[in-house]
Formats: structure tokens, sequence, C-alpha cells
């Protein structure tokens, strides 16, 4: 799948991503500094039935959400770590193998701990108002 999209249609794109997700929960994604990656989970976050607050986990590593179907989201940010043993240290490693939905932003950086098998999304920037996002299995 590959879409070029603006930030005020974020949550269509994401509605489209959901579906998407069945088979596997762990989700990498990549893109640079200010590309819109936590903009992006937050969105798909809401259409998988978050209705509190959610916030970046940059400082604290995890951020952990609830649907209202009492599914569990972990937001992972990985930016701040220095390597791997230090993301095992802040619980990374048990998210990611606790079977919820994970979606980890700066994946590259933990790629060895990463399941086999998970859906890359990355998210580029086109301009200051468009995006592309290429989402790959």
């Amino acid at each position: 799948m590959e879409v070029i999209f603006t930030l005020d249609n974020i949550d269509n794109v994401a509605r489209g991503v959901v579906p998407l997700l069945d088979n596997l929960s762990v989700i990498a994604v990549n893109g640079e500094m200010g590309a819109g990656k936590t903009t992006f989970i937050h969105a798909v976050c809401r259409q998988m039935g978050v209705t509190g607050n959610m916030s970046s986990p940059t400082y604290s590593i995890i951020q952990q959400y609830k649907t209202a179907g009492n599914v569990t989201i972990n937001h992972i940010d990985v930016y701040r770590l220095r390597d791997v043993e230090e993301a095992i240290q802040a619980g990374v490693e048990d998210a990611i193998n606790s079977g919820d939905f994970c979606f980890i932003e700066w994946p590259e950086k933990i790629l060895n701990i990463l399941p086999l098998h998970f859906i890359t999304i990355i998210i580029e920037t086109v301009n200051h108002t468009k995006r592309k996002l290429i989402v790959k299995y």
C-alpha cells in the first residue's frame, strides 16, 4: 500500500491501515524526525478504539493504551535509547513478545529483538503539508 496524504486527512488514511494489522501485531514505523510518526500512530490508535489521552513516549519509552474493547496497544519510541540492551532493560522486548499490538518508532535501533515477521510503515515527507505512507509486510 502506498498513499500520499495531508495531516488533515490522517484519520482516513489510518482507517485504511487498521484492516491490514489483523495478522501481525508488531508495526515498525520509520520516518525522519518530524515526519509525523507519532501523529500517525495516534490516528491509528483512535481508529482502533482508543478514546483516552495519548502522549508521545519519547521520554517514557513505552506508552500503553486500551481500546474500548480492552485491546492493549503499546506505543514504543526507542529514539533516546543507546542500544538493544538498554531497550531490553526498559521492557521493550517484553512488550514486543506480549502479543499485544506494538507500534515502534525508530525500530532500526532494535532490529535484533524484533520478531521475524512484522509490518513496516514508512512515512516520508513530500513537502510541508504532504506525506507519503508506504506499508510493507
